[in-house]
Formats: structure tokens, C-alpha cells, sequence
């Protein structure tokens, strides 16, 4: 299987330069640095372009930040350049993960039995990561949560389905994690590689590159309440529109 992986990282992100140093010395393929999309340079013609709130259903309720736009076309730069490279998959790497002792044994498994038509996730957290079996191998497993849960740390992704998600992502109205999660329109099988086995270290790096200011505890709580009805949202439309069944469950 040809793989490359991915680092996306932000230039002027000085602090983080030295992990992105460790990910390509950690990394156990060939790795390449993607200039992620700076926010901050982005015209309001580029956004224009791509940023199109409301045009999916459920609608998210919330407008995107400049940062999270970024992030956005920064994922679809890493999935471009699957295709390009005409590459089995691409191990796409976001620069503020550390990967854990466990890694190989879960990313091995993914690229024994990896579609080219998959995403197979590599979760932060275990919260929620839980459904069908899919592969197993000694205490690593892969697993199809529905819906998909959120966060884009770590993803292998396979060539066809990195065409795909570029042609469903023309133009989007949601962060990349939640535009994902919407399999009922992409049809993508969004697998979950456990243990977990990276974590995020964006505190010890000088903080996270998406995330805004704080904000009133009225506003949060408007916030929460739209998010919990969002998430609901999600979930109905991922049970109505459930997409095939995802590759039929086997040991290795």
C-alpha cells in the first residue's frame, strides 16, 4: 500500500515548529508539511467562495470563524495532495498531536485492511467512540460509531474517499469534523481506530490555532442549548439516512 503522511501546519505558528519536527521523526512513513490556510490572509472574495452557511440540512446554527474556514480548505489541501500523489491513503496529522506508544498497533491494523473508500479516525478521546466491530487484532480494534463523533487530530484516508471529500466540500457550511459526520450526503464509511493512542497537546504548544475568545455565560448558554439540538439533529438524520453498512466485521 502506497501511504504518505501529512502534517498540516501553520507557518507563523512558530511554537509548534518543534513538534512538527518530532511528528516527521515519529512518523513511520514519509511525512510532508501543508502550509495550512492562514485565516487571517483570507479575502472576503475567497471565503465568498467556498463558505456557504445554510446550505446543508440540519442547518448549523452557528457562523463559521475565520480560523475554522482555515482549517477547513487546510484539510482539503491534505486531501488534494492524496489525489495528486495517487496514493492508497494519505495519514493526515494535525501539528499539535503527540502519538502515543500504542499508535503503530492501531495504525497497522487500519492499513491492513484499509478501503480506499474509508476514513479511519484516530481518536483523542474514547467518549462516545463505540459501535459495529469491524477489525480486530490482538487489543487493537476498528470500529463504525454512528454517528461519527468529532475532531480531525489524526485520520488515515483512503484515495477515493479524499476524491470524494473534495467534491462534497466544494462548498461548505460547517467545520470540517461536522461536515464529516454527515454520511447521509458523502455515503463514506468513517471508521474509529481504538485504543486511544494520540493526544493533544495544543496547551503545552501555546494554545490551540481555531478556537475564539471567551465569551458572556448567557451566550454559552444559547450556544449549548443550539449545539445539543444540533447534535440531536445529527444523530435522527444519521438513523433515517443510514448509509450501507460499513466493510463487514473480521479478525485478523
Amino acid at each position: 500500500m502506497k501511504t504518505d503522511a501529512f502534517i498540516i501546519h501553520l507557518k507563523r505558528a512558530h511554537g509548534r515548529a518543534p513538534q512538527v519536527a518530532r511528528l516527521k521523526a515519529t512518523l513511520p512513513m514519509p511525512a510532508t508539511v501543508v502550509d495550512a490556510v492562514d485565516g487571517q490572509a483570507l479575502s472576503e472574495a475567497q471565503i465568498a467562495q467556498v463558505y456557504r452557511p445554510g446550505l446543508h440540512r440540519p442547518r448549523y446554527p452557528f457562523a463559521l470563524r475565520l480560523s475554522e474556514i482555515a482549517c477547513f480548505l487546510s484539510h482539503r489541501k491534505a486531501w488534494q495532495e492524496i489525489v495528486v500523489r495517487e496514493l492508497d491513503a494519505g495519514l493526515i496529522v494535525e501539528d499539535d498531536v503527540e502519538l502515543g506508544n500504542g499508535f503503530s498497533a492501531v495504525l497497522d491494523l487500519a492499513l491492513s485492511r484499509l478501503d480506499r473508500g474509508e476514513i479511519v479516525r484516530f481518536p483523542k478521546k474514547a467518549r462516545g467512540e463505540r459501535g459495529k466491530l469491524v477489525a480486530r487484532a490482538a487489543a487493537a480494534c476498528i470500529v463504525a460509531p454512528r454517528p461519527p463523533r468529532l475532531g480531525m487530530q489524526a485520520q488515515l484516508v483512503g484515495r477515493d474517499a479524499a476524491r470524494a471529500l473534495l467534491a462534497f466540500t466544494e462548498r461548505f457550511d460547517r467545520p470540517v469534523d461536522t461536515s464529516i459526520q454527515m454520511q447521509w450526503l458523502h455515503g463514506l464509511p468513517v471508521l474509529t481506530a481504538m485504543p486511544v493512542a494520540i493526544r493533544e497537546v495544543a496547551g503545552e504548544l501555546g494554545g490551540t490555532t481555531v478556537q475564539g475568545k471567551s465569551k458572556p455565560i448567557p451566550e454559552i448558554l444559547a450556544r449549548e442549548l443550539h449545539r445539543a439540538r444540533y447534535r440531536f439533529a445529527v444523530r435522527l438524520y444519521n438513523v433515517l439516512n443510514s448509509p450501507p453498512e460499513a466493510t463487514a466485521s473480521r479478525e485478523n
